[in-house]
């Protein structure tokens, strides 16, 4: 394909979308993002920022980790090369906490620990009281683990460096919905998240939006500031995380649950979310809070993304479930590699879409 000639159309303006599109047209194609809102309408203008393949590894998702890790690596040079265009996306290096609140969260986290050690990957266990060290502020947790190699971005501020990257690159917007594939020629890559399985058949009954309410808390005159760590925890069985911002600002997530494309904001999701932070971070309760909102993440049926060809010049780059922020480097790595006609990153090939086909066998 003629990079000057060849337009390179770009479903969907969340992180993967973007990433791709400002990677694509660096490379000298021409490329058209098409999106009613991009950077502001999709989930990942609501995502916490974690970069955290190793504290959210589970037995049984080695191909997610691998691709996770993968990616990692690439983040701080990724970071680096959008600070060179003019924009700074708020990259963070404090590391990770993980923190179980009783008895029975403590022991999730022993199998998570004991996992990543068999593995060989770094991780310390902690007591409550070294994990409150770690991070002041901190309520009564039973243990915890510290995690230094985890890393955080600001999603909002990626976003904008993304999408004024791409328009000095001379990427074209294209605010609109996109009904069919007919309506554009030359390659495709589809990253509109939830909704990419209405764009093709192959990924019609893979891709299905996962709710998640998400919250945005700030310090008050008096109160202590927010950890100096992204903190994951186990309450009473349920997962949230609290990441700090540079501004002071305090992320709150996530509860996941299947609601279709409903994206109302509920009571019950709010109240899940303040009774666990309160018990983590009991200080929290005097924060103000600053907006309330739901998303919709991408998942795919095995936690794997989908990325790869699924069908003649057709690109698949959706299904991140939770990793949308943290794999967006080795994805946009791995298309372009595909449209250059070169090999892409090793780690992606567990997530080629062809695992699909075998499946309709």
């Amino acid at each position: 394909m003629n990079t000057s000639t060849t337009t390179v159309t770009v479903v969907g303006g969340g992180v993967i979308g973007l990433s791709v599109a400002w990677r694509a047209a660096a490379r000298g194609w021409r490329v058209t993002v098409v999106d009613p809102d991009p950077v502001h309408g999709g989930a990942s203008w609501l995502a916490g920022g974690m970069l955290a393949p190793v504290t959210e590894a589970w037995p049984g998702e080695e191909a997610v980790l691998s691709l996770g890790e993968a990616s990692l690596r690439r983040w701080p040079s990724f970071a680096r090369e959008l600070v060179a265009e003019g924009t700074d996306p708020g990259l963070a290096e404090h590391g990770t906490i993980v923190v179980g609140f009783d008895s029975a969260d403590a022991g999730h986290l022993d199998i998570l620990a004991g996992y990543l050690r068999s593995l060989g990957r770094d991780v310390e266990t902690l007591t409550g009281r070294e994990a409150k060290r770690l991070a002041p502020g901190l309520g009564s947790v039973r243990s915890g683990l510290h995690v230094p190699g985890d890393l955080a971005v600001d999603n909002r501020k990626l976003l904008t460096a993304l999408s004024e990257a791409a328009t000095k690159r001379g990427v074209e917007f294209r605010r609109e919905r996109l009904e069919s594939l007919s309506e554009v020629s030359g390659p495709v890559i589809l990253a509109a998240g939830a909704w990419t399985g209405q764009l093709h058949p192959l990924l019609e009954h893979a891709v299905r939006p996962l709710k998640g309410e998400i919250l945005r808390l700030r310090p008050r005159r008096g109160c202590l500031p927010p950890p100096p760590y992204t903190v994951r925890a186990m309450v009473e069985g349920r997962p949230i995380y609290l990441v700090p911002r540079e501004d002071g600002e305090l992320v709150l997530g996530a509860t996941q649950y299947e609601a279709g494309f409903d994206q109302a904001v509920t009571a019950r999701g709010v109240r899940e979310l303040l009774e666990g932070a309160e018990r983590i971070l009991p200080g929290i309760t005097e924060y103000e809070l600053v907006e309330l909102a739901a998303g919709l993440r991408a998942a795919s049926r095995d936690a794997l993304p989908y990325i790869g060809e699924v069908s003649e010049g057709v690109y698949a780059a959706t299904g991140h479930h939770r990793n949308g922020l943290l794999m967006a480097p080795a994805t946009a790595d791995a298309v372009v590699a595909w449209l250059a006609g070169e090999a892409p990153p090793p780690e992606v090939a567990a997530a080629t879409p062809a695992r699909l086909e075998k499946e309709r066998v």
